[in-house]
């Protein structure tokens, strides 16, 4: 068993499907937590469901996890891997009077619900197997085993978000540990692979906190110590509800492939339920130096896909251009097929202090790069179409033979020429730079035309002008 002086935090997801964005946020904070002091952070894959736990899912939670940088220590544990050593612990609960075998049949729980039902209160099994000898068994019946919770006093459990939360002992049932085809169930589960792997700290979602209270009593029950508990609240929509699929993207997956960076992610998500006085943008780094659990919320948090917009449009901005042409290209070759050589990589990195300005996801660098990889004849946008009408295309016309007596084909030295040209024809720059813009690029919106022509160089750039005023 680990050393308890250390903090060891878990992930622990079901690989039934992609890594959701609240266990994305879970995660973050449990690694947070851990990284911050100098502990932890280990991952468990609570694989039991064996029909719907899939290695492209499990594949899916190691992606998700390593693209938002949240690297785990030492070897993956997988529940079902241990199923042995939660029977072990069943047994030894059996031993010790803490747990029995259970024969209620389907009819008589059935029974149970009704009555439940009819007097308006939860289904609670009512124990009658609890106290009786082991003679009573019914022949051929495979029984359940079950905890023997306390009916007397109160189970508290300290939490650091929720503070104490008190469950009255008569109000928590004999819950099943091992089932009757002898597979160890949640409850039991989690709690020996927590003991086992030293976790000291669970910090999850707020929809396990009657469970913590049942696994509370199966710790003391094995004289095991009980971890340190923090439940956060779950994310909800703009409109309050619980997040679904009706509010867009889910899965972290799905976030990587719109185009967000993972450092944006992490400084959204770190701040969805937990604050750092008014601070909303931070680094990683920061956020390993502030974060506590006594700052998280109680109540639930809203997910803002603007904001999170918003705060990637910051990230972009203040990235390396190289990497963000990496990405980008990374991305779009991934989604969409892209197949770029190194020159159009150059190209982008050249055009990118332009793009990124006005960009807030990698998606959006990729749409303002599309003029460098359209080929000639460049299709024209609506808004370009347009633009191009018999003036501008004669303004055009005029202006070429300047720009193709120009040797040095550098930007500065393009926006000289345009320039006099302006001024000569008794033109506002703008009046030329916008249709320039059009013939180039093929969209009425791209970074600074005089940096676009330079970047396609003079050759592309010129035919692209003399295509569209042929």
């Amino acid at each position: 068993m680990a050393d308890q002086k250390q903090i060891i935090t878990r992930f622990a997801p079901s690989p039934t499907g992609f890594l959701h964005i609240g266990g994305g946020r879970t995660a973050l904070f449990s690694w947070l937590y851990a990284r911050r002091h100098n502990g932890k952070f280990l991952l468990r894959i609570e694989d039991t469901d064996r029909e719907r736990s899939t290695e492209p899912a499990i594949e899916a939670i190691f992606e998700g996890l390593r693209w938002l940088g949240l690297e785990w220590d030492g070897d993956v544990t997988y529940q079902f891997a241990q199923q042995a050593r939660h029977r072990e612990v069943a047994d030894q609960l059996m031993a010790t009077g803490h747990a029995y075998h259970c024969y209620a049949s389907p009819e008589e729980l059935d029974e149970m619900r009704a009555k439940a039902k009819a007097e308006g209160g939860p289904m609670k099994y009512d124990g009658r197997w609890r106290d009786r000898p082991a003679s009573d068994a019914p022949a051929g019946v495979k029984p359940v085993i079950r905890f023997k919770s306390p009916n007397e006093g109160e189970t508290v459990v300290r939490d650091h978000v929720m503070g104490d939360v008190t469950f009255a002992n008569a109000q928590l049932d004999d819950l099943i540990i091992v089932r009757s085809d002898g597979t160890p169930t949640y409850n039991l589960s989690v709690v020996v692979d927590d003991h086992d792997m030293g976790v000291t700290h669970i910090i999850r979602g707020d929809d396990h906190l009657t469970n913590a209270g049942r696994q509370s009593q199966i710790y003391k029950a094995m004289g095991w110590d009980v971890p340190e508990f923090a439940h956060v609240p779950l994310i909800h929509g703009p409109d309050g509800a619980k997040l679904s699929k009706r509010h867009g993207a889910l899965g972290v997956e799905a976030y990587r492939n719109l185009g967000y960076l993972p450092e944006a992610m992490r400084n959204y998500l770190a701040r969805l339920g937990w604050s750092h006085g008014d601070d909303e943008i931070f680094s990683t780094d920061q956020a390993l130096a502030w974060f506590d659990l006594e700052h998280i919320g109680r109540s639930p948090s809203r997910f803002d896909f603007a904001k999170l917009e918003n705060l990637n449009g910051h990230y972009i901005r203040e990235a390396d251009d190289t990497r963000l042409a990496d990405d980008t290209i990374a991305l779009m070759t991934r989604i969409d097929g892209w197949n770029v050589d190194a020159d159009f990589r150059s190209k982008l990195i050249a055009s990118m202090p332009g793009i990124k300005e006005r960009a807030k996801t990698l998606l959006e660098i990729a749409k303002g790069a599309d003029f460098l990889r359209s080929a000639r004849p460049l299709a024209l946008d609506e808004k370009a179409a347009k633009l191009l009408d018999g003036d501008t295309k004669s303004l055009l016309a005029r202006l070429l033979p300047r720009l193709e007596a120009r040797n040095e084909w550098t930007a500065s030295g393009i926006e000289d020429d345009v320039r006099a040209f302006a001024e000569e024809e008794g033109q506002k720059l703008g009046k030329i730079a916008q249709p320039l813009r059009a013939a180039a690029t093929g969209q009425t919106v791209s970074p600074p035309i005089f940096d676009v022509l330079a970047t396609l160089g003079r050759d592309e750039a010129l035919g692209r002008i003399r295509d569209q005023v042929a």
